[in-house]
């Protein structure tokens, strides 16, 4: 490979040579090493466009000998933003040359490699310092003696000087990743103290203090292996007694911080410039209470299905036809009244005894049998969901839909800023929630009090991640207290860490923080929070869930509608039989006589 390049560059200096004469010995020597610092530069890092800043300088003289693409930006800065998807390296003309103020190109070259090429003698503290203002670390300075000193001058963030003199022809790499080793460089922080992704505690040995939490930890372990230093500043920095998600934004907006400990939904920004690579992928959903189980006066009602009911008086009136023929093998006693209330069917569906006729016919037997085949079914099957709902009664109606929160009288809570998120994204499911069935928080510290406190009164909004927390802590109560429902504003919902514009690790930090996805901590640390939340004191083992109560033994008011009903046929009954007895029958039957 190497081979290849010399003698590339050794038949465009021979082109050079024959097209302009003109051109010194000088020139062409120190041309003749920059292409072979080009090809070394290729060679550690692949690059296939050129980015030249600057007035006429050497660098321009080498573009004849080259075939990759160049982009020259003689002002200093581009009109344009840098788009391309393609590897880059800077040429410099001199440190002032680059002069770039697009905040796009900024943030897409601020990693790229830089060449400089120096002409004046100024101190090479200066250059680097300068540089490292603006948040770039990749630079190499040569100057226009490069052919006799062969010295290549790199400027390195963390040491003192701040560079490094590096022989073309030694091993040594000329650009370095700076913030590999931080040397205790603090990392700038705000934490929003959102259970359980963050939280605080004072250290017993120390008495800093420190933060853990499925989010804290990502930012504590990467301060770790690039040996910084998590410093944690107080909310006042911001301009707020406690911090949110909007005030830690502000923050690293204004540069006060350089990683947020927070998260920041992708409904809350689109520009991905202060954000990291989104940490969690979840959804927006409902938490929804649990639907209280019926009274057990509601049971016997529970199991009267009209089909069934409908059925059995179909097979009381074929069972009663039946009898009645069998019994003289005639129609002539067929009357309605031997139908609606004949003594054997009805008391043989009940599971009851009845007078059985002496001698009676085949006929008579199979139907006698069938009956109490019948019953026998009929009596198990009721008896069995009698006694399934007493042991675990059904539950009231669930909520299905957003529009069925209307129908019940709960509300849904949620803070204001989740209020105006979901307004300004225009959810639909948001809209379809009546006004009246919405309590809106100002104070988001009350919101979440009240979330906490698993109160039933109220629907929550909550994202999945932090509803694995709640499923943990209910799976100590002795009835789970809500569930989450399949109503979700957003399913698709990324969260991302707030950071700031031109913080020159991230790269480096959103690698570790996939590296902790892939080897499954991220997973881990979830499955721990609540037992963490436990350990520091920010959450309770207590019951919170709504005990039911259950006696010993049946009510009389569990037995309400039965002991109605009973009522209402003994009262029919003793009419009934007052008026056989006072004859009003008789009386009744001589009348329609008459009148027939």
């Amino acid at each position: 490979m190497v081979s290849g390049w010399l003698v590339f560059i050794l038949g465009c200096l021979g082109q050079l040579s024959a097209l302009n004469v003109s051109i010194t010995a000088e020139e062409l020597k120190l041309e003749e090493r920059l292409l072979r610092m080009l090809a070394r530069l290729r060679l550690q890092e692949e690059f296939n466009t050129l980015l030249i800043y600057g007035d006429e300088c050497v660098f321009h003289s080498l573009l004849r000998h080259l075939v990759t693409p160049t982009v020259v930006v003689s002002s200093g800065s581009t009109d344009f933003d840098w788009n391309f998807s393609s590897s880059t390296l800077i040429l410099t003309c001199s440190p002032e040359a680059d002069r770039e103020e697009n905040p796009v190109t900024l943030m897409k070259l601020q990693r790229t490699r830089r060449l400089i090429c120096l002409k004046d003698k100024i101190p090479m503290e200066t250059i680097c310092y300068q540089y490292s203002l603006k948040e770039q670390h990749n630079v190499a300075i040569i100057q226009t003696n490069f052919d006799q000193s062969d010295i290549i001058y790199s400027c390195r963030f963390f040491q003192s000087p701040n560079h490094e003199e590096v022989h073309f022809f030694s091993d040594n790499p000329i650009y370095i990743e700076n913030f590999r080793n931080m040397h205790g460089a603090e990392i700038r922080t705000v934490p929003d103290l959102l259970t359980p992704r963050t939280m605080m505690y004072r250290d017993q040995k120390t008495g800093e203090a420190r933060i853990m939490g499925y989010l804290a930890n990502v930012l504590t372990t990467y301060a770790e292996k690039v040996n910084a230093k998590v410093l944690i500043e107080n909310a006042t920095k911001i301009g707020v007694k406690k911090a949110s998600v909007a005030d830690i934004l502000r923050g690293t907006r204004e540069e006060l911080l350089d990683i947020g400990t927070a998260l920041a939904s992708s409904l809350q920004v689109k520009n991905m410039d202060f954000i990291s690579y989104p940490y969690l992928l979840t959804g927006y959903c409902l938490m929804i209470p649990v639907p209280a189980k019926l009274p057990y006066n509601q049971v016997y009602s529970m199991i009267v299905d009209p089909l069934v009911l409908s059925i059995i008086f179909v097979l009381f009136c074929v069972f009663s036809i039946l009898i009645v023929y069998t019994q003289n093998l005639s129609w002539r006693n067929l009357t309605l009244a031997n139908v609606l209330l004949n003594d054997k069917s009805l008391r043989g569906l009940l599971g009851q005894s009845f007078p059985f006729p002496s001698n009676p016919s085949k006929h008579l037997k199979l139907i006698i049998f069938v009956l109490c085949f019948a019953s026998v079914m009929i009596t198990t099957m009721y008896e069995s969901y009698l006694q399934s709902y007493f042991t675990q009664p059904p539950s009231e109606p669930y909520i299905r839909s957003f529009r069925d929160i209307a129908n019940f009288s709960i509300k849904v809570a949620l803070s204001r800023m989740e209020a105006n998120v979901l307004t300004s994204v225009n959810s639909t499911h948001f809209q379809e929630i009546s006004k009246d069935h919405l309590l809106i928080y100002e104070n988001w510290a009350e919101y979440l009090i009240l979330r906490d406190s698993f109160n039933t009164s109220f629907i929550f909004p909550v994202s999945v991640d932090r509803w694995r927390c709640y499923e943990a802590q209910q799976e100590l109560f002795t009835e789970p207290a809500f569930y989450l429902s399949d109503l979700c504003f957003n399913e698709l919902m990324f969260f991302s860490l707030p950071v700031r514009q031109y913080l020159p690790y991230r790269h480096l930090f959103e690698d570790h923080m996939m590296r902790q996805h892939e080897f499954g901590l991220v997973v881990f640390w979830k499955s721990r929070s609540f037992y963490d939340m436990v350990q520091l004191g920010l959450a309770s083992i207590k019951d919170y869930s709504q005990k039911r109560k259950s006696d010993g033994s049946l009510l009389l008011d569990d037995i309400s509608w039965i002991l109605k009903i009973y009522s209402v046929a003994i009262g029919l009954s003793i009419l009934c039989f007052i008026l056989e007895v006072t004859g009003c029958m008789k009386l009744w039957e001589r009348l329609w006589r008459c009148r027939r």
